[in-house]
């Protein structure tokens, strides 16, 4: 068996656990069907290209972005746990190298983005069925959606691993970065009628991008200023990755 794919294994052997599995389903599940209907008293529909939607679709669809930046924790917490662990060493002293560990992590980060994104849209699914507009590139939209998200958002949770060595300091930055990233996006409501600068800082942040590019796939509105935003999406991936993997390759564990 190639290197990577034993990485690859022993990765998602790690992560793909009952509890985790369960808490990327049940967490959504309370966003969406607690506080999707609740919120409804306050906010009817919300404007989202050429359609209103109801704001339970509209949450939906977000949460799908979401926990796609969620599952990518999963890449900080099994560097930090090796680095703390001697984990790395033992790896190392096996038939590994750097490149196999750097590019196991990608590639479990990209499935586990997967396996989050098709959770969430069929537990979506009876929210927004009725808004949803499928095409040929629904399906590609999401993918692509949750590739690039995963490598983005997993490139940040790997550079946050590499520079801290405490599991409070881990655990406070790495938190406090993504509630940011979730609650200063359009994953909740839109930036439409948000005061200033806040409306302006959701574009500053990707999740707001990601969830724009799954909405825009889902409910077929897919516009020139939806195709910016993939372009930012994978510059941003891109960039973050090689930071990310130049730190790891260069790491004293």
């Amino acid at each position: 068996m190639h290197p990577i794919i034993r990485l690859v294994n022993r990765n998602l052997t790690i992560s793909l656990n009952p509890g985790f599995l369960i808490w990327q389903i049940i967490f959504p599940l309370i966003y969406i069907f607690v506080a999707g209907f609740a919120y409804t008293s306050l906010i009817k529909e919300v404007p989202f290209g050429t359609k209103d939607l109801a704001y339970p679709a509209f949450l939906a669809s977000g949460m799908i972005g979401f926990n796609i930046m969620n599952s990518t924790l999963v890449s900080g917490i099994i560097i930090w746990n090796d680095r703390r662990h001697g984990m790395f060493e033992q790896i190392m002293s096996g038939p590994f190298t750097r490149a196999h560990y750097v590019l196991s992590n990608i590639v479990t980060i990209g499935i586990v983005g997967l396996i989050s994104a098709t959770l969430i849209a069929f537990v979506g699914y009876p929210v927004f069925f009725e808004s949803v507009e499928f095409s040929l590139f629904t399906i590609p939209m999401i993918v692509f959606a949750a590739i690039t998200g995963s490598i983005l958002f997993g490139s940040i949770a790997s550079i946050i691993s590499t520079r801290i060595r405490s599991s409070e300091g881990f655990n406070v930055i790495i938190n406090t970065a993504f509630l940011f990233f979730a609650f200063v996006s359009t994953a909740f409501y839109p930036a439409e009628g948000a005061p200033e600068p806040l409306a302006s800082v959701f574009y500053v942040n990707p999740l707001t991008y990601l969830v724009d590019v799954v909405r825009a796939g889902i409910f077929g509105n897919i516009t020139d200023f939806v195709i910016i935003e993939m372009g930012v999406l994978v510059g941003l991936a891109s960039v973050l990755f090689v930071v990310a993997t130049k730190l790891l390759t260069r790491l004293d564990f």
